[in-house]
């Protein structure tokens, strides 16, 4: 992917970093308004349930119930690199899993996860992006945002962004999945390798990942072995080469019924509101063109179903330049303009990761901030 790609990377923002961090230093934003509340509330009206998060992301429940939630860490002393949003990015070990149990006791369950961060803010982190319980084990997808080669020079624990781990025992061990970092090296459908695997789906014993620095849908089999089901084009699709902005895929979710895969879609720099598809992939048939499901979004960071009701996370509601206050939505299948989608809960200061239970979905938002993150609840109408 180009340097002009790589403005797509998920906050990979100029213009909405200054935004968001102005946003910060004024204490405008944290959705949920305070204490930790495990009530359920009026439909729409966030209460919160977690918070002291760093760069909070995806999330999801274990089969007990707890909710995990991967935190992509506040980076390190480094070393350092460029960031696609200005000044310098520093690496460290601060990436970390949180679960919040069902009495709603919260701890940090795995430590010491690769990271990188605004050297001396510690926010827009890139480090472990989703997370999923598997029996006993926590499988964890990590972030890169860079060209693979680069990610040599890091030290060995940064040999796991780009990939895809499971704790082995008592969460202290890892084993790696797959490396898909490795695989956008092999395959590189698209531009110059950039790889940055951001979201995952695990249905029956596959991981579908979603990797927004290489525009690209990812099946990992059961033995880690990988294959590229989509590599989703730029849009407009047809217009002249600096006229385009990049796909950025950034979620997978599944309803079940009919075994489709459905993917979100950020959206490169610009940003444009309205501009974001879910798209649609029939794995029975892996040569087909991903079809557009519904359209009309804008950059959606999260899917999740309630039965076959689909909802998404915009991490922005007017566009990213416009700022990251975003929204929760129901999708209308076939949806063309926003106006077609159902805000369910906005005015969210940059939510991410979405996982829906009992009816209630639970959201990170302040997902680029250093220890203001949180998990909010929201019951669905």
């Amino acid at each position: 992917m180009s340097e002009r790609s790589r403005r797509g990377r998920l906050v990979a923002v100029t213009s909405a970093a200054v935004i968001a961090l102005s946003l910060l230093g004024t204490g405008t934003a944290s959705a949920g308004g305070g204490q930790h509340d495990g009530g359920s509330g009026s439909p729409g009206t966030p209460t919160t349930v977690a918070t002291g998060l760093a760069n909070p992301r995806q999330l999801s429940f274990t089969p007990r119930g707890d909710l995990l939630v991967a935190e992509a860490g506040t980076g390190g002393a480094g070393p350092c690199r460029t960031s696609p949003e200005g000044g310098n990015e520093c690496f460290g070990t601060s990436g970390a899993i949180t679960k919040i149990d069902s009495r709603g006791r919260q701890s940090r369950i795995i430590i010491g996860l690769p990271s990188f961060a605004g050297e001396g803010t510690g926010t827009f982190a890139i480090g472990p992006s989703d997370v999923q319980a598997i029996g006993w084990n926590v499988s964890i997808l990590i972030g890169l945002g860079s060209d693979p080669a680069k990610r040599a020079a890091l030290p060995a624990p940064g040999q796991q962004m780009g990939t895809l781990i499971q704790t082995t025992k008592n969460y202290s061990t890892f084993r790696t999945i797959a490396d898909l970092a490795e695989h956008e090296t092999d395959t590189n459908p698209i531009d110059d390798p950039d790889s940055d695997p951001v979201g995952m789906l695990y249905d029956r014993g596959t991981y579908v990942v979603a990797d927004a620095g290489g525009n690209t849908v990812v099946k990992v089999n059961p033995g880690g072995r990988m294959r590229t089901l989509a590599a989703l084009p730029d849009k407009p699709e047809g217009a002249p080469r600096d006229q385009q902005y990049q796909a950025v895929p950034t979620s997978v979710a599944t309803v079940g019924y009919d075994g489709a895969y459905y993917v979100s879609q950020l959206t490169g720099f610009p940003f444009p509101k309205g501009a974001a598809n879910i798209f649609k992939i029939d794995p029975r048939h892996p040569k087909a063109d991903p079809k557009v499901y519904a359209t009309g979004l804008t950059n959606v960071t999260d899917l999740a179903f309630n039965g076959r009701d689909l909802y998404a996370v915009q991490i922005s509601t007017e566009g990213l330049l416009n700022g990251p206050i975003g929204s929760v939505v129901k999708v209308k299948p076939g949806g063309t303009v926003p106006a077609d989608h159902t805000i369910i809960a906005g005015g969210l200061f940059a939510p991410y990761g979405i996982a829906i239970k009992n009816d209630n979905a639970y959201v990170t938002t302040d997902s680029i901030s250093r220890d203001t993150g949180t998990v909010v609840k929201i019951r669905l109408p």
